[in-house]
């Protein structure tokens, strides 16, 4: 059986800041969806706060992709930027959020 290998997307990391990405979402089906489209970004998190890192042209896409899955009449998305020049705390066992050299999207 002669398989052809799918080619997998890596995004390299330069210029890229931390974000906090949280949404409430009413519809299920909708909930499901903007559940993998934000892991699809995420580097960590937990239930529906992701943490990301993001290039400009990410963060836009991510808005617009979002902006076109939510029923913006009753759905809500929050995308915050964190300073970098802020200490991140972490608590217990948390993992302190790592932007890694290169990112798999897929």
């Amino acid at each position: 059986m002669n398989r052809r290998r799918a080619t997998t997307p890596v995004v390299h990391t330069a210029h890229r800041h931390l974000h906090l990405a949280c949404y409430d979402v009413s519809d299920p089906t909708r909930l499901i969806a903007a559940l993998r489209l934000t892991r699809a970004y995420a580097t960590g998190g937990q239930k529906s706060v992701h943490e990301l890192y993001l290039s400009p042209s990410e963060r836009i896409g991510l808005i617009e992709d979002m902006s076109a899955l939510l029923n913006l009449d009753i759905d809500r998305f929050l995308l915050l930027r964190l300073d970098p020049r802020s200490k991140v705390h972490a608590l217990g066992t948390a993992v302190r959020p790592a932007d890694p050299s290169h990112f798999y999207v897929g």
